[in-house]
């Protein structure tokens, strides 16, 4: 069964509240969608701290492409997946990102998340 798109707003949010699992070109995101037991959806973020739009479009047919191979074989069913890129992601090797990913996909499946993001203060941004 080939993955749907995730569109909303509100899943990609709700998508960050589930697993975290942080490799060093992306970050997978995984959380029960509650929709059927076996629809799979997943969904891309680049942000411009990445990149120009050719470099984040270019990730993103990546990603796509990855998520394509990957999800029906190593995906978790009834799930959302996002990818949200990273810094050293464009220059990192296709074949090497495929790997990381079905790794991050087998630390989903075991419930092996990253530790929980401290919160920033909000306020003035220490961004660049």
């Amino acid at each position: 069964m080939k993955p749907s798109v995730l569109r909303k707003r509100s899943d990609f949010l709700a998508a960050n509240k589930g697993l975290r699992v942080a490799r060093p070109g992306f970050v997978l995101l995984a959380r029960p969608n509650g929709l059927d037991d076996d629809a799979m959806r997943y969904g891309i973020t680049v942000t411009k701290r990445i990149g120009n739009a050719v470099v984040r479009n270019r990730m993103k047919r990546r990603f796509r492409e990855l998520l394509w191979a990957n999800l029906p074989e190593h995906g978790l069913a009834g799930h959302d997946h996002v990818l949200i890129g990273r810094d050293g992601g464009i220059e990192r090797d296709f074949t090497k990102l495929g790997e990381e990913l079905r790794t991050a996909l087998t630390r989903a499946h075991e419930g092996k998340g990253d530790p929980p993001r401290a919160r920033r203060p909000r306020g003035k941004s220490t961004r660049k």
